[in-house]
């Protein structure tokens, strides 16, 4: 198990390295192809300034999204006990508690760090799961806010996105370039054009991959710690199993929000399995029951 969460870090981080790197480059080579240095610098300025932005409103947007409610303890006393149990046996923060009122089962967590938690859970959830399967998705939840997963998500998020912005500025500002009288801005447009389609390339296929890749990392990491706070792999298995047998598209479903919930609350179709946030259930039900046997 501890093997597992060892490896699950290791590849995000690669996963994630890589993907900085290949911003820095193509900033690089935009600064080299335009003759102006200075503006590498703008570019990677301006993804780092987003990505912040982007991870501050993280948890309010998510929150306000999924259209969950906070809950005191007198509200439902068996989720806010499972959450403060957890809470008091690892160290951490109590985190605030919403439910989502939605028949799909299904729960995420959210914060930039412990102790700006929230986890969530949908209705559906609470209606399906006994106490043990329900200590086992809560884990999980708290296994996000424990290795700071919300924190790698919103800034590959943020990195994606911003990429995203630069390119739609790119490709505007090669129409403005080929609409001038100045062959010198012609040329430039060109440069404009060519960078706007690459960065749309990054932005809008290698960037989603990116996302989904570290999102699955972080999910058997999850899975992993959620084994080891409840000594009891099977209680997670058994909930992930009700999981793909009961599971369905949320309400308030957003393919945004997606990494961020214990199961894909959009139910991507096959063509869309290679950008899928999550890896498929019986592939971590199996790994959480060869966890099973070295307690």
């Amino acid at each position: 198990m501890y093997s597992a969460i060892a490896a699950n870090k290791r590849n995000t981080i690669i996963i994630v390295g890589l993907f900085i790197g290949l911003i820095a480059g193509g900033s690089l080579w935009w600064g080299y192809s335009t003759g102006n240095g200075s503006s590498a610098l703008f570019i990677i300025g301006f993804a780092a300034i987003y990505t912040v932005f982007q991870y501050y409103i993280s948890t309010g947007l998510a929150v306000a999204m999924s259209g969950a409610v906070p809950i005191q303890k007198s509200d439902n006393p068996r989720l806010w006990n499972i959450v403060e149990n957890i809470a008091i046996s690892q160290g951490m923060p109590m985190p605030k508690v919403y439910v989502i009122p939605d028949d799909a089962p299904n729960a995420f967590a959210t914060g930039r760090k412990p102790d700006k938690a929230v986890v969530a859970a949908t209705s559906g959830l609470l209606a399906i799961m006994d106490d043990r399967e329900l200590e086992g998705v809560m884990a999980h939840e708290m296994g996000h806010v424990r290795n700071y997963d919300i924190r790698v998500s919103a800034v590959v998020f943020g990195l994606v996105s911003a990429i995203g912005v630069l390119a739609d500025f790119a490709i505007r500002m090669s129409f403005w370039s080929n609409n001038s009288r100045s062959r010198d801005d012609n040329g430039l447009g060109l440069v404009f054009l060519v960078v706007g389609i690459v960065g749309s390339i990054v932005a809008f296929l290698i960037g989603p991959l990116v996302t989904a890749a570290v999102s699955r990392q972080r999910e058997y990491l999850a899975d992993a710690t959620s084994a080891e706070i409840t000594r009891y792999p099977e209680g997670l298995a058994s909930a992930l199993a009700k999981l793909g047998q009961y599971g369905k598209p949320l309400r308030r479903k957003s393919s945004s929000m997606a990494h961020m919930y214990i199961a894909d609350p959009v139910k991507p179709g096959l063509v869309e399995r290679v950008f899928s946030t999550h890896p498929p259930i019986p592939m971590r039900i199996e790994r959480l029951r060869a966890m099973g046997g070295k307690f």
